[in-house]
């Protein structure tokens, strides 16, 4: 198994959709993640959100804390330190945040299990350029899933209606600077709940992932690329053909952990009221169905919520 993850570009996609599916799709098969480029989201925008998200991180602990809302699981908002854990660890990971869920119209039927978000006062702009983010994150995410979806066999256009109105939620991480001697890691090792993941800001060291090998395997994107992974409700579906593979943030080299770690992760999610029912063309001989009951999108999440701490 080669050392490194090769980037695929984006662009691929409309050039061979064939051919570009079968180069992300043996990816994810191999790695559960994919490197991207050449995404379509501006690098005017990436730069603009990774600003406004280090100058909220600044603000006293006092004012970023007036937008904790307790009890809301963290849905939206600001979540401090200490809150969540990893499933199965034993200590909180070392990083606060915030999140940016869907904006509903006024009745949706999906109103009630997605809050309206919460915007800061405190940095001018916020509101704009999060929500100009998150649809930029969910589009090339769409793009993604019709590879995945002509990976797997199906109607290029299968996951469409599969996430219209999803649950996705993107989240904006500062990871403190920790001692030059400081053990441990950063966000302990875990899988990720949805279906696929987005993240901007994994050029600065740390994202490790668990490989086929038992060995952990550095995620290194260039400056502006995509660190794109499936998540536990796509492994599901498919019935472990596409694995939600394990991952942590370790602490970088001794010379860089004076410095804060800034990540933006776009968790894409089916909506809420899909069920989630193995794939037939991923069941056979020598793969046997391993969730032979159905599990509504909504119900999976609210079990693993549960897990890492946050209901």
């Amino acid at each position: 198994m080669p050392d490194t993850i090769a980037s695929v570009s984006l662009q691929d996609s409309d050039r061979d959709a064939a051919a570009f599916a079968d180069e992300i799709g043996n990816s994810f098969k191999t790695y559960g993640f994919a490197i991207v480029s050449d995404h379509g989201i501006s690098s005017d925008l990436i730069a603009e959100a990774d600003a406004k998200l280090r100058e909220f991180f600044a603000l006293p602990e006092e004012v970023k804390r007036r937008y904790f809302i307790e009890g809301g699981g963290g849905a939206r908002g600001y979540t401090p330190f200490g809150i969540e854990v990893a499933k199965d660890a034993t200590e909180h990971d070392l990083k606060e945040f915030w999140h940016v869920g869907r904006s509903l119209p006024e009745g949706h039927r999906f109103a009630d299990l997605m809050p309206p978000n919460i915007w800061p006062e405190e940095v001018e702009g916020f509101h704009e350029t999060f929500a100009a983010l998150y649809d930029a994150l969910e589009g090339a995410g769409m793009r993604i899933l019709t590879a995945i979806a002509t990976y797997l066999g199906l109607a290029p256009d299968f996951f469409d209606d599969t996430v219209e109105d999803g649950n996705s939620v993107m989240r904006l991480i500062h990871y403190p600077p920790v001692p030059a001697d400081a053990p441990g890691v950063r966000a302990a090792a875990h899988e990720d709940i949805n279906t696929i993941t987005l993240l901007l800001g994994a050029e600065e060291a740390g994202l490790e992932l668990l490989d086929a090998n038992g060995e952990w395997l550095p995620v290194k994107p260039r400056e502006g690329e995509l660190a794109v992974n499936i998540g536990d409700m796509l492994q599901r579906l498919t019935n472990h053909v596409l694995p939600s593979t394990t991952h942590r943030v370790v602490n970088p080299a001794p010379e860089r952990r004076r410095f804060s770690r800034y990540s933006m992760p776009f968790f894409l999610h089916f909506k809420p009221d899909y069920m989630i029912e193995t794939l037939p063309s991923c069941i056979g001989e020598g793969k046997p169905n391993r969730y032979p009951e159905p599990l509504s999108s909504h119900d999976y999440l609210l079990e693993r919520l549960r897990e890492i701490n946050l209901v």
